[in-house]
């Protein structure tokens, strides 16, 4: 209970305070009774069943006032004399009084928080792995692999500081032709899955890696190719992401590169065939080429039958978030109320740690400036940022698929999401539908055999529309207030279907010019894929924006099922469900 109190209070009251709440005992239950038509009384109803909890209020003429999740809790406005009813109620785990409590400040641990790096890693296996070695003999911690992040960029802050962690690739974004912001994340969540994926303090000493007082990604010794695509405003199109996705293809190469993992934390509500779709043909092209694919499902929750896009691809490794109810006890987790269920044909693959999960946060960021439930109070360097949702689920399983990678350099992507998908954790209290094979083991998958295995699946096409693609997200001239509909990319080219994915020359894409066409100097990384101006059209970069940001509604608790209006980047493409 304290460690769910902590929680709690961390998110309601964004302050630097511990709180320890006491459940009643029977005696003061007891004790607290009195009539119906007399005082009514505060409580905060623990629950194993959340609706059945408030039945259980409104039976005994109570008002629920706050859903509490993240503790599954409800707050409530009770009858005194009803106590004993309702905390014998199906569905009820407990009543405990919601009264005024001394607070008083404490250091945030990792070691503390179930919901931390240190505490998933170990949960998973990441710890175990990290003291093997790879045939070389060095151990295993992701080194030389690259992971690709198509997302929103990736800030420099401490734990992605190193030198040669981050590489720039080319900014696609509608923010490239700034200095101030090209490759930057001015939103905030490309870093936050950065940091999962890969983040290491620069205090990380070798052979340490566990050390709680620091901060350590899944593979902390992996590259990071940063494919910027997301504005401030989330403003981003389909054919950005596309383009990205084939840049990562043609450059997977390069010296220093060695991408072996692609990371799309994004989807978005496309009703085509994934046979036919040219978002999920862009992916399977990735995967035929060698690179691991993996994708979340999507954040439309459990009564949710369709995975987004291009998690609909069966190729690729669907990723759902597991919520571990408040313990370091894996066998008590479900499926995030969060996480898209899908259907029998096609589901999440596994599920990885989504609820609440603690990375590295963008001062200033978009995310950090209009959602402060997300910052960790006790953490006295005001370095971390809480998020849940697929999205960090995702980076969670592109860590493992890192690590893999390093282990066996000579693993086929079907061959990596068979170790992945064989090797799970099983979940007794999850639905088995949106919990796929189970929850992610790595060090069971590192220990395992390299399986023969080739996927089957009839290869896709891509000779669906662009708009189909995009789903109900779009970008929108802020001047003319035009929208970006139809066969033609945010550089105003034609889209023409094709049955194989489109090559980069230097710097240009579908006809038009996207960047700039080399390497070039430093910044803080160790390399930095020269920029471009784009200019000459109508339909360049800084003319975009996301719609409206009105209907995008925090509950407190979570991002809701619809955060963003049904005409921007919605709420099933970036899909970080929630910052508290």
């Amino acid at each position: 209970m304290a460690a769910q109190a902590r929680g709690w209070w961390a998110r309601l009251l964004a302050v630097p305070t511990v709180v320890a709440l006491v459940a009643l005992t029977p005696s003061t239950i007891a004790n607290a009774a009195g009539t119906h038509d007399g005082p009514q009384t505060d409580v905060i109803v623990g629950y194993t069943d959340a609706a059945a909890a408030e039945r259980a209020v409104a039976a005994a003429g109570g008002t629920t006032t706050r859903r509490l999740d993240l503790v599954d809790s409800v707050a409530a406005t009770v009858p005194a004399d009803a106590l004993t009813r309702i905390s014998t109620s199906a569905g009820v785990r407990s009543v405990t009084p919601d009264g005024t409590v001394r607070l008083k400040a404490a250091k945030w641990r990792a070691d503390n928080d179930e919901n931390s790096l240190y505490n998933i890693e170990a949960g998973n296996g990441a710890q175990q792995v990290w003291t093997t070695t790879d045939a070389t003999g060095r151990t295993v911690t992701g080194k030389g692999i690259g992971v690709a992040l198509i997302d929103s960029g990736i800030a420099p802050v401490e734990g992605l500081t190193a030198a040669g962690k981050v590489v720039n690739g080319p900014d696609l974004s509608f923010e490239s032709n700034g200095a101030a912001t090209r490759y930057l994340d001015t939103f905030g969540h490309g870093t936050h899955m950065a940091g999962i994926i890969a983040g290491r303090d620069t205090k990380v000493k070798a052979g340490k890696e566990d050390d709680p007082k620091l901060f350590t990604g899944v593979a902390p010794d992996a590259t990071l190719i940063n494919l910027k695509v997301a504005a401030a405003d989330g403003a981003v199109d389909v054919s950005q992401v596309i383009a990205a996705i084939d840049w990562a293809v043609a450059h997977r190469n390069d010296p220093g590169l060695n991408i072996r993992v692609l990371n799309l934390s994004f989807g978005t509500d496309s009703a085509q065939d994934p046979r036919l779709d040219p978002l999920s043909h862009a992916v399977e092209a990735a995967w035929r080429a060698g690179i691991v694919v993996v994708v979340a499902v999507g954040n439309d929750g459990a009564a949710a039958t369709r995975v987004s896009m291009p998690a609909a691809n069966p190729y690729v490794i669907a990723v759902g978030g597991a919520d571990p109810r408040g313990t370091t006890t894996r066998t008590d987790d479900i499926v995030g109320d969060f996480s898209t269920r899908g259907n029998a044909t096609r589901h999440a693959d596994l599920l990885a740690a989504g609820k609440s999960v603690v990375s590295l946060r963008v001062p200033g960021s978009y995310i950090d400036s209009n959602y402060p439930t997300g910052l960790l109070p006790t953490d006295k360097d005001q370095r971390l940022f809480r998020g849940s949702g697929t999205s960090q689920a995702t980076a969670v399983v592109s860590g493992a698929a890192a690590l893999l990678l390093q282990q066996r350099p000579n693993l086929t992507p079907d061959q990596v999401k068979r170790l992945l998908t064989t090797t799970t954790d099983t979940m007794p209290a999850a639905d088995p539908i949106s919990a796929g094979a189970g929850q992610l083991n790595i060090a069971a998958a590192a220990a395992a055999p390299t399986p023969a295995y080739t996927q089957t699946w009839s290869a896709s096409l891509g000779t669906g529309t662009l708009e189909g693609a995009r789903g109900s997200a779009h970008v929108t001239d802020p001047v003319s207030g035009i929208e970006l509909t139809g066969e033609r990319d945010i550089m105003g080219a034609a889209w023409t279907k094709s049955i194989t994915a489109r090559a980069w020359v230097g710097g240009v894409w579908n006809g038009r010019t996207w960047s700039g066409s080399s390497w070039s100097g430093s910044s803080w990384t160790s390399r930095t894929w020269s920029g471009a101006t784009w200019t000459g059209n109508n339909w360049t970069g800084v003319s975009w924006t996301a719609r409206t940001w009105s209907d995008a509604v925090w509950d407190g608790r979570t991002w809701s099922a619809r955060t963003w209006s049904a005409r921007t980047w919605s709420a099933r493409t970036w899909s970080g469900c929630g910052w508290s």
